[in-house]
Order: structure tokens, then C-alpha cells, then sequence
């Protein structure tokens, strides 16, 4: 679904940005049926093994890392992609906001604008990092893409001013035109690049073999693509038998094909979401 058809279902009346700590909605999760999906049982059997790879890159894995162990799983981490910052010069020209696809353009975003200017998050977790780091003015689309394309024809005009879009390597560019197939002046900057990890941990390796993992959170299609790619051919058959929980159908399409039979979206494209679903399999 591109960000132009989804306006149609305008989410209207957000109100400043309230978030939750992923400790407390993993715990929260524990015995709510959530990120299960359509037809599935809500009595989900425990496993034998509590052993979770988390596969978010900094910033955030540990946040993450934390949140399970706090549950009761035995967290262990596996970043799929390292993240590679890239400067970003200070916009010569004036704005009426920023709108940032992911937590990650955090930091050119201050390099690049004054601190009060507003700030436009795709979710929670990428707003609360703007606050964090200083800017005042911030409103969470608390979803995804088409979600913040949404906000963004909602809240603002296009007569007001550019739009600074921050986002990754190869990222954004559909959103950027799908704002300015409504008139909004886009200017779109890359803010950091995410290159897939060459190699995965001898300790990530081992609990695989030793079939001591039930879960793998995945929280990107890159992630997947990533984690994949860096994962030893002779230990796919123990990941594949593993329950991934994903934010994306994007995501499982890539995990079914590489022969996921358990996977599971989260009801949200955000961490919080992802770790209720986690909650549920308890």
C-alpha cells in the first residue's frame, strides 16, 4: 500500500507524543493474546528453551536486550546490520519541518536544523530519541510510512514551507514522492547507511546448534535480508525452526521463503508491538 492510497484512512487528533517503555509492554504482554494473528489459538504452548536473538542494531538493541531478559527469556544479541552515520550539512534553507523515518537520522537532524523546529516521527521510539535529543516540537505518526504521509497531509500544508525528509541508504524516496504528488516541496537527505553484518557471533552460532533459541525478533525487512546473509548455511534448518517475529509482511515473505514456518506479525510496525507479540508466546 503506497502512502497516497492510505490517506484515505486518516488517522486525526493526535495529540502530543506519550510513549511506553518496551520493559513494561513485554511484561504487559506476557498473558494478552497480542501479534497473534487471524485465526490463531490464544493458548500458545511454552517451549522447552527461553533462549531469544534479538537482531536490532544500536541504538536500541540494548534497550531491547533488556526488556526480554527482564521477561524472563535469555536474551542474546545479534545484530544484523551496523549502522554508519552520515554527516549532514545545516539546511541553508527555511523549513516548516523535519520528518524522520527512523531513530537512526536522530543526529543529522541536529545537525542539520535548529532544535525548535518540529519534528514529524514514523514512530514512538524514533520520537522519543528526537526529544532526547533536544527537540521540542515533535509528533509520533505511531506507525509506518504511510502512517507518517498520513500526519503529514493532515497537520501541515504544503504553501508552509520544505520538508526535510531524513532517512537511510536507499530509503524514503517513496514517501518523498508520494509527498510531493500532493504538492509538499521535499527536500530528502541520507542520513546514515546500514550495511549487513559479514559475520555472526561464535556464541549465537552455538546456541543455534544446540537448539537452545525459540524466537528471533526481527525488526526490519533489512534486518532480515541482513541476518540471513551473515547466518552459516549449515544452521539454517535450527533458525528456520524457530518462531520469528516480525513487523512486516515484508518481513515474512522473505523469513517463509527461506523456510520459516512460524512467523508472526506484530499488530504494530514498532518495537513495543513486537515485543507483546514476544509476550503472547508465553
Amino acid at each position: 500500500m503506497t502512502a497516497s492510497s492510505s490517506w484515505k484512512k486518516a488517522a486525526r487528533g493526535r495529540v502530543p507524543l506519550k510513549v511506553e517503555t518496551e520493559k513494561a509492554s513485554l511484561s504487559e504482554g506476557a498473558s494478552a493474546p497480542y501479534g497473534l494473528k487471524k485465526g490463531e489459538p490464544e493458548d500458545v504452548p511454552a517451549r522447552h528453551s527461553t533462549g531469544v536473538i534479538v537482531t536490532r542494531p544500536e541504538p536500541g538493541l540494548s534497550e531491547t536486550m533488556a526488556a526480554v531478559q527482564a521477561a524472563g527469556w535469555r536474551a542474546y544479541s545479534s545484530p544484523s546490520l551496523e549502522i554508519l552515520p552520515r554527516i549532514v550539512p545545516p539546511l541553508r534553507r527555511k523549513i516548516q519541518a523535519v520528518v524522520l523515518t527512523s531513530g537512526q537520522a536522530v543526529p543529522a537532524a541536529g545537525q542539520a536544523v535548529p532544535l525548535d523546529t518540529p519534528v514529524y516521527a514514523v514512530g514512538d521510539r524514533t520520537a522519543q530519541r528526537a526529544q532526547a535529543a533536544g527537540f521540542a516540537h515533535v509528533v509520533s505518526a505511531q506507525g509506518d510510512a504511510d502512517a507518517l504521509a498520513t500526519l503529514l497531509r493532515d497537520a501541515l500544508t504544503p504553501q508552509a514551507g520544505l520538508l526535510l525528509l531524513l532517512s537511510g541508504a536507499g530509503q524514503g524516496t517513496g514517501l518523498a514522492a508520494d509527498l510531493r504528488q500532493v504538492g509538499f516541496r521535499v527536500v530528502r537527505r541520507v542520513a546514515y547507511e546500514a550495511r549487513p553484518v559479514h559475520e555472526m557471533s561464535a556464541e549465537v552460532q552455538r546456541v543455534l546448534a544446540a537448539g537452545q533459541i525459540s524466537h528471533i525478533l526481527f525488526f526490519s525487512a533489512e534486518s532480515v535480508r541482513g541476518w540471513l546473509k551473515a547466518l552459516p548455511g549449515s544452521l539454517l534448518a535450527q533458525a528456520a525452526a524457530t518462531t520469528a517475529i516480525v513487523m512486516s509482511e515484508a518481513a515474512e515473505d522473505i523469513l517463509r521463503h527461506a523456510g520459516w514456518q512460524d512467523v508472526r506479525v506484530a499488530t504494530q510496525p514498532n518495537a513495543a508491538a513486537l515485543l507483546l507479540a514476544l509476550g503472547a508466546c508465553r
